[in-house]
């Protein structure tokens, strides 16, 4: 069975891990069984909004945004949760401290919102295994991170930095690998996996539901980047690979071939809605202009939408 033939159906509904506070539908492929498919329950609608922290990268960058205050932005907007891309905490790639983690984690409780991810920049396009070890290795080490706030998942790339001379089918092998081994360990420390397509090894959604299925584990996801699919019917694309989406990213635009146009927010909820997708829905805003207004406009667009 080719898994882009796959209904929602047949992928595993639900999966409780300890310290995640929503329910997440991990990816089934060829080998792995779902379950007793009449047993499925029917849930209700419900959508959470979280923000993804690269809406703020540069005054987070250049140091007049931090954590705390993007923290404190998110509750006062309104948000439920918040992705914690890990470039902004101190020392990045390092890990930060334990009282660093554990403050964030703290904040973000009392002010009610939910950490549901975190995320790395890594590469596996490398042929050199020891550079591809290094780059598991900071995969591994969020990871640890991730478990420490509480995050669900960690959001990781294929790649796209080696242009060494390589089939797409040749590097698809060791990168579902190496995702594969990341996987392991997040397993071993209830964090899944969210790939996320960035028009860089994967482009379109043949390639991610072919690295998925090379992949072939239930704490692989996708994270569905709206606005990284340059393809002539974008929306397609989302609705190609829904069923696999373990978190999103919601963008003011999206791309029709190379050409950049404001994204039609009824069809992404009609997608979002049709694949019954359980968690968070991260939004980012990106490009010139004051992100605190941007991310506003943005959220306000989306709740009328939903409804809520």
């Amino acid at each position: 069975m080719k898994i882009r033939n796959l209904k929602r159906r047949d992928f595993t509904r639900t999966l409780t891990i300890a310290g995640i506070g929503s329910i997440v539908s991990p990816v089934i492929v060829k080998g792995q069984k779902s379950g007793n498919k009449s047993a499925q329950p029917s849930y209700p609608e419900k959508f959470r909004l979280s923000l993804n922290a690269y809406s703020f990268d540069k005054p987070l960058r250049a140091g007049t945004f931090t954590i705390s205050d993007m923290l404190d932005y998110c509750s006062g907007t309104g948000f439920d949760g918040v992705d914690l891309t890990g470039y902004y905490f101190p020392g990045y790639p390092a890990v930060p401290s334990d009282d660093f983690i554990f403050s964030v984690k703290k904040k973000a409780f009392l002010l009610g919102l939910y950490i549901n991810g975190t995320g790395v920049r890594n590469d596996f396009t490398w042929s050199d295994p020891q550079k591809r070890n290094e780059e598991k290795t900071l995969v591994k080490e969020w990871i640890v991170v991730a478990q420490k706030l509480g995050a669900p998942s960690i959001r990781i790339f294929s790649g796209n930095l080696s242009k060494e001379n390589f089939t797409w089918k040749e590097r698809a092998k060791w990168i579902a690998d190496d995702i594969r081994e990341c996987a392991e360990y997040g397993k071993d420390h209830g964090v899944m996996i969210a790939l996320q397509n960035h028009n860089d090894f994967v482009r379109n959604a043949s390639e991610v539901e072919e690295l998925l299925r090379l992949v072939n584990s239930e704490w692989v996801g996708l994270m569905l980047d709206i606005g990284s699919y340059h393809t002539d019917d974008p929306y397609d694309d989302i609705a190609r690979t829904s069923k696999y989406a373990i978190s999103w990213q919601l963008k003011e635009n999206v791309f029709i071939k190379d050409k950049q146009v404001e994204t039609d927010y009824s069809k992404i909820i009609d997608i979002v809605r049709q694949c019954n997708y359980r968690g968070y829905l991260p939004l980012e805003t990106l490009g010139d202009g004051d992100p605190a207004v941007k991310v506003e406009a943005l959220l306000k667009k989306v709740r009328k939408i939903i409804g809520t």
